[in-house]
């Protein structure tokens, strides 16, 4: 096996009613049960926002600028799959386009999220039920020399993504969550969900917005009141 050039075949994928549980939910708010620390880069943003991003990780390491192996990769993801291209954060080279974009989602591949730069950015926010997330947009085409692996541990705007990690994105960000600790996950945001909306209540009705903890904090550093 050359140095560089490995293609994982398969892995394990957590449960589509585990996945699920994320439907619908901000990424922000998961965010902040992840200690506010888990999402990736804000340089990767969202190619012509459409809704909720949400699938399984399928990941790609690539050489700066080259497809290759992303080219393998769209005929072994499966539906479901959120392919995800670890491209080194390289911006002036593209890695992929609508065709390829449009051939991902006629597999029922939910999305890309490349740290990386694409083209065609007009073609691609104007895919419906398909999200596109990239560090940038540029006119210049990849290289398909390779080398590259396929489902290994890669690096998204300074995450680290396992192959079969949840991938949640909106028009906030990405974020990915190991399936481990998921449920977890869920239920706090759940319930962030839950007193975020008592807070708006609050708000809208009563005009209040109730947080004792900020003249405690002024108090703790010293600050008169």
């Amino acid at each position: 096996m050359s140095v560089g050039c490995k293609i994982i075949k398969d892995f394990e994928r957590p449960a589509k009613e585990l996945v699920e549980r994320f439907k619908g939910m901000p990424v922000a708010n998961i965010d902040d049960c992840m200690n506010r620390i888990a999402a990736a880069d804000a340089a990767i943003e969202p190619i012509g926002y459409k809704g909720q991003l949400l699938g399984t990780a399928f990941t790609i390491r690539v050489p700066q600028g080259d497809n290759l192996m992303f080219h393998k990769a769209m005929d072994m993801a499966e539906p479901g799959d959120v392919i995800v291209i670890d491209a080194g954060g390289y911006t002036d080279r593209a890695i992929f386009g609508e065709l390829m974009a449009t051939y991902c989602k006629t597999r029922g591949i939910k999305g890309i999220v490349c740290d990386g730069a694409i083209r065609d950015r007009g073609g691609l926010a104007a895919m419906e039920g398909f999200q596109v997330y990239a560090r940038s947009a540029t006119p210049n085409g990849p290289y398909k020399n390779g080398p590259g692996e396929i489902n290994v541990p890669v690096v998204i705007g300074g995450k680290i993504v396992y192959p079969g990690d949840i991938v949640v994105g909106d028009d906030d960000g990405v974020i990915f969550i190991r399936p481990e600790i998921a449920n977890e996950i869920a239920d706090a945001t759940l319930a962030v969900e839950k007193k975020e909306a008592d807070i708006m209540k609050h708000i809208l009705e009563d005009g209040t917005y109730i947080r004792p903890w900020v003249d405690e904090k002024l108090k703790e550093i010293g600050c008169e009141i």
